[in-house]
Order: C-alpha cells, then sequence, then structure tokens
C-alpha cells in the first residue's frame, strides 16, 4: 500500500523525466526504479498525469489536446507494458502511437522492440 500518492505520483513523474525522446521505459522499471512492486500505481499516476500539455484546454470531456501535437513535460506516452505491447494513454491509445511515431519509435503489430527502444535507469 502506497502511504503518500501524492508523492509517490511525483517520484514517478520524476523518473519518466529521464527516459529521452526515441526510448520506452515501462510501469514496472519505473515501480523498480523506485524500489516498489506498485506496477499499476504507476499506470495510475500515468493516467493522472498533470504536467501534460495535452491537458491545458477544457473540452466536454475535462480536456482537449492541443494543435502543437509537442511532448508532454513529463511523457507519459512512453511508458509501455512490459511485454512491450503499447497499452493505454489517457488521450487514446491512437494519440499514444502517433506520438511515438513522431518520436522515431517503430511499432509492430501494436508491440515496441523493447531491446532497440527500450530505457534502462
Amino acid at each position: 500500500m502506497i502511504k503518500n500518492k501524492s508523492q509517490f505520483y511525483e517520484n514517478c513523474y520524476k523518473i519518466l523525466r529521464k527516459v529521452p525522446k526515441g526510448k520506452v521505459t515501462t510501469y514496472r522499471d519505473i515501480a523498480r526504479a523506485l524500489r516498489s512492486k506498485a506496477y499499476r500505481a504507476v499506470g495510475t499516476a500515468m493516467n493522472k498525469n498533470p504536467y501534460s500539455p495535452l491537458r491545458t484546454a477544457m473540452g466536454k470531456d475535462g480536456y482537449c489536446l492541443p494543435q502543437n501535437g509537442s511532448a508532454p513535460t513529463v511523457p507519459c506516452h512512453r511508458v509501455i507494458n512490459s511485454d512491450g505491447k503499447v497499452g493505454k494513454f489517457a488521450h487514446g491509445t491512437p494519440k499514444k502511437i502517433r506520438m511515438l511515431k513522431k518520436e522515431s519509435i517503430e511499432i509492430e503489430n501494436g508491440k515496441i522492440d523493447l531491446k532497440k527502444y527500450g530505457f534502462r535507469f
């Protein structure tokens, strides 16, 4: 159980900022970097990412996407499943895939080669 969720989330964002453009990491790797087994809590942190420019303007669902398509200051789109699957994204999987491809990350059958694109902390 996580005692201080907001601090845990901030620690997740701090770790994720280290992942460079063109690389990805996994929920598990972020949890391990934080000496935790809370992989799902990492996913929740990514879903609640308050630092994304994708969350700057209000739409009918509470958020809307910017026109510039720039990468977030906390690039939660760079976090994928440990089996290489792209996984979910708060703004939709198609948007996540577009953002990853814009960073020259190849996606084949919904998966990313972690040996080629994986970032280790």
